[in-house]
């Protein structure tokens, strides 16, 4: 199961955690659109947008994409 808990508090660290943790499990199509969410806003966005990408790597809830 990932967890941010105890990521580098960097933020470039805490994307690529999200996007291995993606990758690793079966959403590597997701990188990409995470990315640019998590860089649309200050660091508290970035948290909260990794928070939920980690939330779909662990099978917690579904990809919402409706095409954007």
């Amino acid at each position: 199961m990932y967890s941010l808990a105890g990521v580098d508090g960097n933020a470039f660290a805490i994307m690529g955690y999200t996007a291995r943790a993606l990758k690793r499990t079966g959403h590597r199509e997701l990188v990409d659109r995470m990315q640019r969410e998590a860089m649309l806003g200050d660091y508290c966005n970035l948290i909260a947008v990794c928070e939920n990408y980690i939330d779909i790597a662990n099978g917690e809830k579904e990809d919402s994409c409706d095409g954007e």
